[in-house]
This record gives C-alpha cells, sequence and structure tokens, in this order.
C-alpha cells in the first residue's frame, strides 16, 4: 500500500501550498489555534506513510480494491490452467497419433483462438484494474488534500508539507517533532471520514 500510493503527496503538497500561503496572512505569526500541535505561522509536516497506514477511507478502499483483485485474477489463473490443460491434452493426442491432420489442424487453431481471447480477457482486466487503482489513488489524494485545507484553516500554518517515505523523507529529511501534526491530522481525517459515512446511511 505504502509504495502504490507514495505518489499522494506530492498530489496533496500541490492542492495545499496554495491554500496555506492565503491563510498565513489571515493569521497572527505568534497566535495559536485553539487545539494547534504547533504556534500558528509555523512550518510544520506530516508522514504520509503514517497517514496511509492510518488513515481508515484508505484502507477501507484498499480492503476492497484487494478482494477484487484477488477474484479477477483467480479467474485469470482458472482460464490459463483450463487453456494449458487443453493444450497439453491435445499435444498427447497428437503424439499418440490419435487425431487424423484434418482434426488436429482444426484443433489447433481452435486452440489458437482460445489463448488469444484468453491473453485479451487478461489484459483487459488488468488495464481494468489498473484504472480503478488509480481511481481510488485520486479519491483518497483529494480527500486528504481538502481536509488539510480544512484543517489549516483552523490551525492557520504558514506551510505544509509532507514526508513520502523511500530513501529519504523529502521534502521533509528531519523536523523539530513539536511540528509533526501528522496525528492530529489523522485523528481528524479518520472523523471526518466517519461522519460522511454515517451520513451516508442516512
Amino acid at each position: 500500500m505504502k509504495k502504490t500510493l507514495i505518489v499522494l503527496g506530492a498530489a496533496a503538497l500541490v492542492a495545499l501550498a496554495s491554500s496555506c500561503n492565503q491563510n498565513q496572512a489571515a493569521a497572527p505569526q505568534a497566535a495559536a489555534a485553539k487545539d494547534s500541535v504547533a504556534v500558528a505561522g509555523s512550518i510544520v509536516y506530516f508522514n504520509m506513510d503514517k497517514v496511509m497506514d492510518g488513515y481508515d477511507m484508505a484502507n477501507d478502499l484498499n480492503s476492497v480494491f484487494e478482494t477484487k483483485t484477488s477474484g479477477i485474477q483467480a479467474e485469470i489463473d482458472r482460464r490459463g490452467k483450463k487453456l494449458e490443460k487443453d493444450a497439453t491434452e491435445f499435444q498427447n493426442k497428437v503424439d499418440k497419433g490419435l487425431l487424423t491432420t484434418s482434426v488436429a489442424q482444426a484443433q489447433y487453431q481452435k486452440l489458437q483462438q482460445q489463448q488469444q481471447e484468453y491473453q485479451q480477457y487478461a489484459m483487459r482486466k488488468q488495464q481494468e484494474m489498473a484504472e480503478e487503482q488509480q481511481v481510488m489513488m485520486n479519491q483518497i489524494a483529494n480527500a486528504i488534500a481538502e481536509y488539510v485545507v480544512e484543517y489549516n484553516a483552523t490551525h492557520q500554518y504558514a506551510l505544509i508539507l509532507t514526508t513520502a517515505g523511500g530513501v529519504l523523507s523529502t521534502p521533509v529529511v528531519t523536523g523539530d517533532p513539536s511540528l509533526d501534526i501528522t496525528e492530529d491530522l489523522l485523528a481528524g481525517l479518520n472523523a471526518a471520514y466517519i461522519k460522511t459515512k454515517e451520513s451516508a446511511k442516512k
């Protein structure tokens, strides 16, 4: 999950930069928001990997996606094994001389057609799942970006950065732990997600 969604850090950051700069002018540098984890006007950061691991929306969507992917992959494997079995049986009959030339040619052509259909099916399903995964990633990135804008309307930070994992957690390589808003942000994200799910049930 971390690797597939690591690009979310950059996507969220783009949406955040302009909003954070707008909010900077609206609040005094030294004033702290009521429930801030850092002073208003600070440059803060959050750990994207931790957010992705703990964000209920990301976990729920990923669980649904993985279940669907497993089912599709199982069907691809089943069709592949059947095609392989049919090809093996055909070859055995040819080797034993159990088929006439005309029948063997007809069955061979049929197997070739089945192989092409199988390859087309597998490719189509893989493309569909890649598209669904991208949509899922976009949904999560959009939810995070929108919430961070809302979050910063209250906290009034000058800039919110995000780590992206990997060899170095760029653009934040290191920072004062008091400027790490990961846990506060994650708690708010999950609370907002719960409200969204409750509203959808009504």
